[in-house]
């Protein structure tokens, strides 16, 4: 049963473009992955602040290995070192969920 893992980032309204364009120009660490299934970044809309980046894994086992791996430090650490850029999230939460159903077309 896959597991989904939302990570919920506060960003100041005038650093959204900032925040997706850094998204846009990422390192690309996440998809070689073993277990990673996709992910998506999507934009606040009618009251929400928030940015959601959601991925899809094939297990707990397999977000947690991304979680612990040397390609994940890289991926988080390339947007501030390698450009000497400051954070553009002020606040994130990571949000887990089991899939139960699932229906494409």
């Amino acid at each position: 049963m896959s597991v989904v893992k939302i990570n919920a980032i506060e960003v100041a309204p005038d650093r959204a473009a900032e925040l997706e364009e850094r998204f846009a120009n990422r390192v690309g660490e996440v998809e070689q992955q073993p277990g990673f299934e996709g992910y998506e970044l999507l934009r606040p809309v009618a009251g929400e602040t928030r940015y959601f980046v959601y991925t899809r894994w094939e297990s707990e086992e397999a977000f947690q290995a991304w979680v612990s791996s040397a390609s994940f430090t890289r991926g988080h650490a390339q947007a501030a070192a390698d450009r000497g850029e400051k954070p553009v999230a002020h606040g994130s939460a990571v949000l887990g969920f089991e899939v139960v159903q699932r229906v494409a077309p």
